[in-house]
């Protein structure tokens, strides 16, 4: 039996390409720059860098409601006590990245920015609780042209399950009737609970800042995120 013979097996020599430095890497950094660098600049036409700008200065003075707002997170809260009662009014930038998607360019009006932000309808979540008795009051409000639309109010025995922020508590409200379309009310109820509203603070002025601060909020949180992930791909 003839013996087989084998061809010599050429052995291959492979560079590994070091993690974090695809072929792409550097194309991609650069286009994360401009964008950084274009906003950067664009801000910069508005006002000036870490400065409070004026709508919000404006805001604050009037010393009737709180923000709280956590940097990275993508949900705000304006606080107030009114008597016996804890308001609590949350809105997301969320609203004003959707409007950015979906925007067709061609359709824009010819306005300026300070009426397009205006123009864009950010969804409020309004709790009010009472410290003389249980229950939690929450009305679902859309603010937008210097105004509110009610959508929906619903009533919550335990104030826990009606203001808190937990799985346990979305899973408990799931389920629970939470009242009548607003729009399906009695004209005359509709007004008093819109006076009721305005009386606690939820006015046009609110309905205004809502708005502009979500945007402006959106346009900080835009540019730290592309500075961090320039960060992480150049790593």
């Amino acid at each position: 039996m003839n013996a087989t013979k084998f061809a010599g097996v050429r052995a291959f020599s492979m560079t590994p390409t070091r993690l974090g430095s695809g072929t792409t890497d550097i194309a991609l950094s650069q286009k994360l720059q401009e964008e950084l660098k274009f906003e950067q600049e664009a801000a910069a036409e508005t006002a000036a860098p870490d400065t409070t700008p004026e709508f919000l200065k404006s805001f604050l003075e009037q010393g009737v409601w709180s923000i709280e707002d956590v940097r990275g997170n993508d949900e705000v809260a304006l606080t107030r006590k009114f008597g016996d009662e804890n308001l609590r009014v949350v809105f997301s930038i969320a609203d004003i990245a959707v409007e950015d998607e979906f925007e067709d360019p061609e359709a824009q009006p010819e306005e300026d920015d300070a009426e397009t932000v205006l123009a864009t309808p950010i969804r409020t979540s309004v709790s009010i609780t009472k410290s003389t008795g249980p229950g939690a009051l929450n009305i679902d409000l859309t603010a937008q042209d210097n105004a509110f639309t009610v959508e929906n109010i619903s009533f919550y025995d335990d104030a826990k399950v009606g203001t808190e922020l937990t799985a346990e508590a979305d899973w408990k409200r799931r389920g629970l009737y939470i009242g009548p379309s607003f729009e399906t009310l009695d004209y005359t109820l509709q007004e008093e609970f819109q006076k009721y509203l305005a009386e606690r603070g939820l006015n046009e002025i609110v309905a205004s800042f809502i708005p502009e601060y979500a945007a402006y909020k959106e346009q900080q949180e835009y540019v730290k995120w592309l500075g961090k992930v320039k960060n992480f791909v150049d790593l």
